[in-house]
């Protein structure tokens, strides 16, 4: 099994996402200006790199060992939590959040950006068509149910 077909629904996923962020952009432009604009960039950078990253990680583990694929994206799910809240902290600790980075932009930006990531990646897995089990290499057999 190769994962190239486990990648197309990251691209489907991030083209949305990005989309998505390059909409509110142009209204965070429009309304708050430049600090807004901060906001959406740091949101969509954030949200499209640590998806991005955990459905290639989950994808090549599924490829290796399908087995271990649960685990891995339960580990990788609690480590995007724990590194975004890492990333407000330390956002905050810099003094840049509320100052040059709107802060409800950029929240706004990961709640949407996720909700939109992970409903493009619903959407996609379920309309994907991918055998359960394989069949036998002459065919089916005649009169088997």
């Amino acid at each position: 099994m190769t994962t190239a077909p486990q990648l197309a629904p990251m691209v489907k996923s991030l083209a949305l996402t990005v989309g998505l962020g390059l909409v509110a952009l142009l209204v965070a432009v429009l309304t708050t200006g430049s600090s807004g604009a901060a906001g959406v960039g740091v949101g969509l950078a954030t949200v499209c790199s640590f998806f991005g990253l955990g459905t290639v990680v989950l994808a090549l583990v599924a490829a290796v060992s399908p087995a271990a694929s649960l685990l891995v994206a339960l580990l990788t799910y609690t480590l995007q939590v724990v590194l975004v809240g890492l990333l407000f902290v330390a956002l905050r600790r810099s003094g840049a959040l509320g100052t040059s980075i709107d802060a409800g932009w950029l929240s706004g930006t990961l709640i949407v950006g996720t909700l939109v990531w992970i409903t493009a990646q619903v959407v996609v897995h379920t309309r994907a068509r991918q055998p359960v089990y394989d069949l036998p290499s002459d065919g089916p057999q005649a009169g088997s149910s």
